[in-house]
């Protein structure tokens, strides 16, 4: 299955009643068993991002119909509403952190809503959810310097580190935004593989640093999803995103370009 196309899905909050900055990227506690059940129903396999590195990097073959389900910065919900339903079916995930958001000693002010503490995380590993890093303070890489970026990668691998007693192996890349700077430097901090957006099924000839996921949010109806995991009609469910992207690219790489010339300037 070294050609498998691979859905890696995508979440952030599980709430009932998220605030507005996580609203429309949450979904429902109820949706998200439902979803789940969806995955067990259809025979799905769910590994954990390092699982899904490992097999292609080492050419073994990954179980029958693979799907990764993933979450990223650290929302309470998914210890308290995800975990559950997770452990219901026997379902691995992979948490992607963000160490300035989560309650604790290392936090930041930053979190959007209520976050995870340290305690639940430990919680959620021992429980069999792979912990990743998602950086510190959760900026937009490709958008930072040199320095900043060492900062955010290696300050999150160690705060990680320090808090589980295991190095994380895998990234996310914030917003999902990334350059081939950002990938090297995620390279070269230690972590094996990173996952970005794209809103397309993961492959192998993507790379371990640029695979991509699928987005689940609160609109997310139950027949659009089992099209996602499935693999299906994935193009034109993600349509409107893809024109936003690469709208958007075009404004962020404009702005990469100005502060070059500012920086050359000076």
């Amino acid at each position: 299955m070294s050609d498998a196309r691979v859905p890696i899905l995508m979440y952030h909050a599980v709430a009932a009643d998220p605030n507005e900055a996580t609203r429309a990227l949450s979904v429902t506690p109820r949706a998200f068993a439902e979803q789940m059940a969806v995955i067990a129903g259809l025979g799905l396999t769910p590994v954990t991002t390092a699982e899904l590195a490992t097999c292609w990097r080492s050419g073994r073959p990954l179980p029958e119909r693979p799907v990764l389900i993933t979450f990223d910065d650290g929302y309470e919900g998914v210890h308290r509403h995800a975990l559950p339903a997770l452990a219901e079916h026997g379902f691995p995930a992979t948490l992607f952190v963000s160490t300035g958001w989560l309650r604790g000693p290392y936090d930041t002010g930053g979190g959007l809503d209520t976050m995870l503490d340290w305690g639940q995380v430990r919680e959620l590993a021992a429980a069999g959810v792979e912990i990743g890093g998602h950086s510190h303070s959760h900026p937009q890489l490709d958008q930072v310097s040199d320095a900043a970026l060492r900062f955010e990668l290696i300050h999150c691998k160690e705060i990680v580190t320090d808090q589980l007693g295991a190095v994380p192996a895998s990234f996310a890349y914030p917003y999902g935004y990334s350059s081939r700077r950002v990938r090297q430097a995620v390279r070269a901090t230690g972590y094996a593989q990173a996952l970005a957006v794209g809103n397309g099924l993961a492959r192998r000839a993507q790379g371990p640093y640029a695979l991509r996921r699928v987005t689940v949010r609160r609109s997310t109806d139950l027949a659009e999803f089992e099209r996602v995991v499935q693999g299906r009609a994935i193009a034109r469910t993600f349509a409107g995103d893809r024109a936003l992207t690469k709208g958007y690219a075009v404004v962020r790489g404009a702005r990469r370009t100005r502060r070059v010339v500012s920086r050359s300037a000076a």
